[in-house]
């Protein structure tokens, strides 16, 4: 299909800046650094890769004073060799030609978790991108149609002791009172919550995993559909219709448990049931199976989280076997890639949720101009906080308080618009990164 294979987004780019023009986004060629007091083209002169806290975060220096950075998410503090490795392939171009420096790495990513190296490095460039041009990412991406965007809680989430219905229904009512205002709340539910699964004795017919983190799956008994549909439906009583319920529920499922439940939560108005049959980590997606379950519901269905580049979604967008695409832009190949494939799934009728609950600062300011830029079938994406707590006393530029009723207003400065105090975030760097900032 020709509009597959395209590498471009639907529509014109707004102009960056009065001088001139800019091309394509995904195209990348900013005719930018040049006009700075008649320099040359800018070059990349280095690529770094500091694990900060829990992120691992990137830096691409260049010989005209700026540099751009990028993050991967807090899980993956082992990704440091690999967005090192990628240095030789990216030192000596243009960063602001961003297609063609991902034209060397791309190809060498894959799924969830390999792909987080790359995609690092893409948002690095169009932060350092849109530094030059004096402009915000978004216009880069062809200008904002929204002011605002909306969130989901991700990173927030409130301890739970206990989890039968009554402990659902009590930190439901916790998370409706946090102070972000959420209008849209997600839980995980069924083998994305081991807890759950775990509470009962026969939840379903195999042993839980041991050992290093695996997910369980299999076929549930009876008492254990029920015991997850009426934590839900706990769930659901107490957020009435004032705050939408999303539910993270595997993988793990076999698909006639899934159409059993999706069909248990069509009275709830579920706003969208995510990862049943694969997700996460499993580093493929199945069309087939996934049109069978979303044939078979009036709930949304929802997946993405672990997908590495557009042609993986083809499948998935092309037989409209789901409702809800969920990329993560630390994982899907970065900015430019998740806006084609909200392009592309918007010609299929199919909405946008994207993924983020570990992406950590500077990820969350890749959401907001991304999120900024989306067609208008983005509902909202997963809201990201610093781990530890005092990311947010080495990262400057974002708003005060970062999100206002569920909603965080999208801002104008150029890049990311997040920069970091580096006098602060020296003294968080471990030993063998102290030279990340010099």
């Amino acid at each position: 299909m020709a509009n597959w294979t395209r590498r471009g987004f639907l529509g014109s780019l707004a102009a960056a800046a009065p001088a001139a023009p800019l091309a394509h986004p995904v195209r990348g060629r900013l005719p930018l650094l040049q006009k700075r007091a008649g320099a040359g083209p800018v070059k990349i002169t280095d690529l770094r890769c500091a694990i900060i806290g829990r992120n691992p975060t990137v830096r691409i220096v260049t010989d005209q004073g700026i540099s751009g950075y990028g993050q991967a998410e807090s899980t993956k503090a082992y990704l440091k060799p690999m967005v090192l490795f990628y240095k030789d392939y990216i030192v000596g171009e243009d960063p602001t030609d961003v297609e063609r420096v991902m034209l060397k790495i791309r190809r060498m990513g894959a799924s969830k978790p390999w792909g987080a190296a790359v995609s690092a490095i893409e948002i690095a460039l169009w932060d350092i991108a849109g530094q030059a041009a004096g402009v915000p990412v978004y216009k880069l991406l062809g200008g904002k149609i929204r002011d605002r965007v909306r969130i989901y809680n991700g990173g927030v989430r409130f301890p739970m002791t206990a989890h039968m219905p009554r402990d659902y229904a009590e930190n439901m009512a916790r998370m409706k009172e946090a102070k972000e205002g959420f209008t849209l709340i997600k839980q995980a539910v069924g083998f994305h919550n081991p807890a759950m699964m775990r509470a009962i004795p026969n939840a379903w017919y195999d042993e839980p995993r041991k050992g290093a983190p695996h997910a369980d799956r299999g076929q549930m008994t009876e008492r254990g559909l029920a015991h997850v549909i009426a934590c839900v439906e706990a769930m659901k009583k107490v957020l009435g219709d004032e705050t939408g319920l999303a539910l993270d529920c595997g993988p793990g499922w076999t698909l006639k448990d899934s159409i059993k439940f999706a069909r248990a939560m069509e009275p709830l108005n579920i706003t969208w049931l995510e990862d049943l049959l694969t997700g996460d980590y499993t580093p493929y997606p199945n069309a087939e199976l996934y049109r069978d379950l979303t044939t078979s519901t009036s709930v949304p269905i929802h997946t993405g989280e672990q997908i590495y580049l557009r042609q993986n979604f083809k499948d998935l967008i092309e037989k409209q076997a789901i409702d809800v695409v969920g990329p993560d832009p630390e994982d899907v190949g970065g900015i430019a890639e998740m806006k084609w494939i909200a392009e592309y799934a918007d010609l299929h009728g199919i909405s946008m949720a994207p993924h983020g609950i570990f992406d950590g600062l500077i990820g969350l300011a890749a959401h907001v101009h991304l999120a900024a830029a989306m067609p208008q079938n983005y509902i909202a994406f997963e809201y990201p906080v610093g781990q530890p707590d005092w990311w947010y006393q080495i990262v400057e530029g974002l708003p005060d308080p970062i999100v206002k009723k569920g909603f965080i207003d999208v801002w104008d400065k150029p890049g990311l618009g997040v920069t970091f105090n580096i006098a602060a975030a020296k003294a968080r760097l471990p030993e063998q990164d102290r030279n990340f900032f010099d």
